[in-house]
């Protein structure tokens, strides 16, 4: 960390693995300037880590890191490395992340951390010790329309809330020719898309209307074979014909029934969360239906500007309208210049970098941390001992998050004891 003679702070940039989200990892770093140019905060590409040739070598011809190395290890050592872009696997990032806090590194980690609540909580001690900066992948929270609906569940607007319905619908592996990668072995990734997109749609519930005390859940394998892809080639979109099969080690489908905890600005409220990847039909329908007894809210990502506001009650007309996103929602303003222009998934990354680096270099705390990893993660587990067990589980409360409610009640408790 180096602060210059114009008041600004450069950072050096460690990334690992240079695949897609690594790639996006590096543009949300690069465009930080042209949304925030005020941001007082230079990110420089130092150091990227892939175990393939190519890829590596990518990252300093196209991606523009000063060196590339094909073990992480080298990145954590470098002293010109401030924080680090963790990008690989699943089964890989509580290794990595714990290694990353041991060497005093912040760290910027896809989801999930861990393979299950275990593994995380594991991670999520390291940081604790280390005193190191996180900041979670979970991206789909940074929408400005999912930023100004938080809002207005916090104002009282939609009066108290009463239920909310998520769901988080993929087709990426709908066609049975979809390639048995990672994310299909239970060594590997763990659960399959209870941890794969089940924890974003439990972190975007929990983080507008607060942690989820106890949950009961249902799952299903629609795919029980798939052909097999080597790893480290493709992505999981890839199509493969005349593979060998192999068999699927975890769920393709899950729902959850879902009860909020008393401290949560939806106490009280229940609500049905489903996720699939191997719906036909939604290519990336990721929504939440938030109902109250003033008014109710839906949001899906596919039409990520919008939002969807009813009449209050009592009023004439109390169905929907569209709301687009606009300035004086979230960030729009720093990427468009009006409603209906519209942002794009990459901008939410770019958000996320923003607030990961502020948090890093002390100016502001409004980033997901390891405490939300870990809570979404409790979550999962639960449904999966649930789902097992055939009954309701338990939800271990989590401190320090962001959720909504459980946040400014944490500090309201810290205020009176101190």
């Amino acid at each position: 960390m180096h602060v210059n003679d114009d008041g600004t702070t450069t950072l050096g940039v460690g990334l690992i693995s240079v695949g897609w989200m690594g790639q996006l990892h590096t543009r949300a770093y690069t465009n930080l300037r042209f949304a925030y140019p005020d941001l007082g905060v230079r990110p420089r590409l130092v150091h990227a880590a892939d175990p393939a040739e190519a890829r590596a070598r990518e990252a300093v011809e196209v991606l523009g890191y000063d060196r590339a190395s094909a073990d992480y290890r080298e990145v954590l050592d470098d002293p010109e490395v401030d924080v680090v872009s963790i990008c690989a696997p699943n089964f890989l990032h509580a290794e990595i992340g714990i290694a990353a806090a041991r060497a005093g590194k912040h760290f910027w980690i896809e989801k999930p951390v861990g393979r299950g609540a275990d593994e995380t909580r594991a991670v999520s001690d390291a940081v604790d010790a280390a005193g190191v900066v996180t900041s979670i992948g979970f991206n789909y929270r940074h929408a400005p329309a999912v930023e100004y609906l938080r809002d207005l569940i916090a104002s009282g607007k939609l009066g108290r809330i009463t239920n909310v319905r998520g769901h988080m619908f993929a087709d990426y592996s709908s066609d049975p020719r979809g390639a048995l990668s990672w994310r299909f072995v239970r060594e590997l990734a763990g659960s399959g898309v209870l941890g794969d997109l089940m924890g974003h749609l439990v972190d975007l519930v929990q983080y507008t209307l607060g942690p989820v005390a106890e949950v009961s859940a249902v799952t299903s394998t629609v795919y029980t074979e798939r052909p097999e892809l080597p790893m480290g080639t493709g992505t999981h979109f890839a199509l493969v014909e005349d593979g060998e099969m192999k068999p699927v080690e975890n769920e393709d489908y899950a729902a959850l029934l879902v009860r909020f905890r008393d401290d949560a600005v939806a106490a009280g409220a229940v609500g049905t969360l489903e996720a699939s990847r191997v719906a036909v039909g939604p290519r990336a329908s990721y929504g939440i239906e938030i109902y109250g007894t003033n008014g109710s809210a839906h949001w899906d990502f596919e039409r990520l500007n919008e939002l969807h506001l009813s009449g209050g009650l009592g009023e004439a007309d109390q169905g929907y309208r569209r709301v687009m996103a606009r300035h004086g929602m979230g960030d729009f303003a720093r990427f468009q210049p009006g409603a209906g222009t519209s942002m794009g998934y990459d901008d939410l990354k770019v958000i996320e970098a923003r607030k990961f680096l502020l948090a890093v270099v002390g100016r502001e705390e409004h980033n997901s941390n390891l405490r939300d990893a870990l809570s979404a993660n409790e979550v999962v587990s639960a449904a999966e001992r649930s789902a097992e067990q055939r009954m309701w589980e338990r939800v271990p409360a989590v401190t320090g998050t962001t959720s909504a409610g459980a946040a400014s009640s944490a500090r309201s408790a810290e205020s009176s004891a101190g």
